[in-house]
């Protein structure tokens, strides 16, 4: 006990993060090789952990949630991490995006500008700088925001590829971001996402009306246990709804969004026309 650490939670994110594994461990009556060995993990990784001394990562707490029970609750390592990792957007989504990396199936429906999951790299710097422009977000702020999308994106090859569903309102494609040259490029990301075989993808138009569901974008996810959950955004935060009593009235509505909005084959042929348009 000589060489015991003290440890200040309150010194930045990463101590509390360290402190809380300390603890989850003493109350097990756990040494530190107790739990590296059941993580797969040495004790002297679990030390510079628990005192600060390295930043956990994602695989890491992924795997002390296992060993401690706590994978997929409120108190996961996982969701901590998250939370440090991209506090700077919108409370309620790094929470969203640790399910979102692991879900079977993705049901989505934005309003006004294109999805992240479907953004170019060209697409989603614009408007990261266009928040830095407003004084809304810093610099590396935005930097932070256009490269989580690609860490999303990237789960959408992984093996097996979830089945990915997108109706997109009209405005999404009408709406050119960043010019030309841009908002073409855009519009080709989405014809070749329509022809993955793992992906749907719709547009609502504008002449359905009262008859869409959703004023907000949403997104279902089903996840590898079949269980089911939805993310909806306001101005203000983000949440994420888990009870079947919301989330089934939830996918109804998705069902009743797919099935007004245009087939798939004349959603391609609108986004070509909006396409050829551009020069």
């Amino acid at each position: 006990m000589t060489n015991r650490k003290e440890l200040n939670p309150e010194a930045s994110p990463q101590a509390a993060l360290g402190a809380r594994l300390r603890r989850e461990r003493e109350q097990r009556g756990w040494k530190q090789h107790d739990l590296g060995g059941r993580m797969g993990y040495s004790p002297t990784q679990v030390s510079h952990v628990e005192t600060a001394l390295k930043n956990p990562t994602l695989p890491f707490c992924r795997a002390a949630d296992a060993v401690l029970g706590l994978a997929g609750t409120e108190e996961s390592f996982e969701r901590e991490w998250l939370g440090m990792k991209y506090g700077a957007l919108l409370e309620g989504f790094p929470g969203f995006i640790g399910y979102e990396s692991r879900a079977a199936e993705i049901r989505l429906y934005e309003v006004g500008v294109i999805p992240g999951l479907l953004q170019t790299h060209e697409y989603a710097a614009v408007l990261a700088d266009a928040y830095v422009a407003r004084g809304a977000i810093t610099v590396d702020q935005a930097n932070e925001r256009v490269s989580l999308i690609a860490e999303r994106q990237a789960a959408l090859v992984r093996t097996p590829p979830p089945l990915v569903f997108v109706v997109l309102d009209e405005g999404c494609i009408r709406r050119f971001v960043g010019g030309v040259a841009v908002m073409s490029k855009q519009l080709d990301r989405l014809i070749e996402f329509a022809e993955q075989p793992n992906a749907m993808l719709q547009i609502a138009p504008f002449s359905m009306g009262e008859r869409r569901p959703f004023n907000l974008p949403i997104t279902l996810l089903t996840l590898l246990d079949r269980s089911l959950m939805f993310y909806a955004e306001s101005a203000a935060r983000g949440h994420l709804e888990r009870d079947g009593r919301s989330v089934v009235p939830t996918l109804t509505a998705y069902h009743q969004l797919q099935k007004h909005a245009l087939s798939q084959a004349d959603s391609v042929a609108m986004i070509n026309q909006v396409r050829k348009g551009t020069p």
